[in-house]
């Protein structure tokens, strides 16, 4: 059981960010003295300790784990001389399930695309059944943080990306989903069958009391003739979303479907009712960045779907718009994507592609061989507010780049917030 799981005595953890500062913070709790390292150690605000140079002598002289936040990469020297001493290497969510309370149940949740609405849904569905439980992980809200403060019996409902199932030794689901597998992170992972195994992972540890929930409409996902582990494996598919009150409720298009067909079969496991989980589809608002209902400026609808940094994504978020006049904001910075599936998918579907940034650039040619009305525009700001002055009554403005967003914006939030602000504004912003 988790809470009956060995904690390091001597953990040096790497990286400050969120979880490495939430991870040195729920250590000092248990009494150790922890190393706190980080790459840009004198630039690091709201450290519980002090914050070490990566390159000061001898960190590694008493480790007996190496604690990694999720955003430092596999290749970092201080990872690879972990590991050639024979030092354990854990991620932040794999210290978490070790401080949690007995009898706590993790319901897991991973996949490429609608990781974070899933995980939501689910959280709603066990309010509506009046269930205690935490939402948290890759989420937002670091496992570390409200690990060591839930009472027994807790359920967390967990938010598990690749780079945090990675490093995964001990943490086992009693419940997991896995919505899709579509190509992303190729740059940390190098190929697609590495970063299915990443993923896999959290059915990797689970018994024969375990349930593995694989979305059966997405193709890799379907492919799985098994899973790793022993947990009995539920396959669902976005059509029973119909009787979960999804055309009752503010979600559109198939991606939430599956959605709320993964998230609906996690629920069950821990006992929820069809009743519960209708309530919460129906009254489930879309998560910010994410599909997000932006308003109507001027007999134009906006759309936020900043969350979308990779092709599968914005493919996705066209089926909420099977029927409506569509122009489409595209680009950002580059992660290597094929976008030949992309150009495909909005041929017939848009109006105009409105393209920025480095990966923008590389975009436009595809798109336009494809027959796609698109323009590059002199950065984002600029493809807002042209789509903005081009768009007519009726029609719709879709934000759904198909890129991250690091050419401009410390991450796609800050690039959905800039979104809104833009349409806030949009009947007076120049062109």
């Amino acid at each position: 059981m988790s809470g009956e799981l060995e904690l390091p005595r001597h953990p040096v953890v790497l990286g400050a960010g969120v979880s490495g500062r939430s991870a040195a913070a729920a250590l000092m709790v248990t009494g150790v003295e922890v190393v706190l390292v980080d790459d840009r150690h004198d630039h690091v605000e709201g450290a519980p300790c002090e914050v070490t140079a990566v390159d000061a002598p001898g960190l590694l002289a008493d480790c007996d784990v190496l604690i990694k936040s999720p955003g430092v990469l596999p290749s970092h020297p201080l990872v690879a001389e972990a590991r050639g001493r024979g030092i354990p290497v854990w991620s932040e969510v794999e210290l978490g399930y070790r401080l949690l309370p007995p009898g706590a149940r993790m319901i897991g949740v991973t996949g490429t695309n609608g990781k974070t609405t899933t995980t939501e849904l689910v959280g709603a569905m066990l309010y509506e059944a009046a269930l205690p439980y935490v939402v948290c992980g890759n989420i937002g809200v670091p496992l570390c943080d409200v690990a060591p403060h839930l009472p027994e019996g807790a359920i967390v409902v967990c938010e598990l990306s690749s780079h945090q199932l990675e490093d995964i030794v001990s943490l086992r689901c009693d419940a997991a989903g896995i919505i899709n597998i579509t190509p992303d992170h190729l740059d940390w992972h190098g190929t697609l069958e590495a970063y299915e195994r990443s993923k896999l992972r959290i059915f990797e540890r689970q018994n024969r009391d375990d349930v593995a929930v694989v979305n059966a409409d997405d193709p890799r996902s379907a492919a799985l003739s098994r899973v790793p582990g022993d947990g009995v494996v539920v396959r669902v598919h976005g059509s029973a979303a119909a009787a979960a009150g999804f055309d009752g409720g503010r979600l559109r298009g198939d991606h939430n479907r599956q959605n709320v067909a993964v998230a609906a079969a996690l629920a069950r496991t821990v006992g929820v009712s069809e009743a519960a989980i209708i309530r919460a589809v129906e009254g489930f608002a879309p998560v910010e960045h994410r599909l997000e209902d932006c308003g109507t400026v001027d007999g134009v609808r906006y759309w936020n779907d900043s969350k979308a940094t990779n092709v599968d994504a914005a493919v996705k978020a066209l089926t909420a718009f099977p029927d409506e006049r569509l122009r489409i904001i595209l680009g950002g910075s580059e992660k290597g994507a094929d976008f030949e599936p992309l150009a495909a998918a909005l041929q017939g579907q848009i109006i105009r592609a409105y393209v920025t940034g480095p990966a923008g650039l590389r975009m436009l040619p595809v798109l336009r061989a494809a027959g796609i009305d698109a323009v590059h525009c002199d950065g984002f700001d600029a493809a807002v507010r042209c789509a903005a002055r081009e768009a007519a009554v009726g029609e719709h403005v879709l934000l759904a780049p198909a890129c991250a967003s690091f050419d401009e914006f410390s991450d796609y939030s800050a690039r959905g917030r800039r979104f809104r602000a833009l349409v806030a504004h949009a009947q007076t912003a120049p062109g």
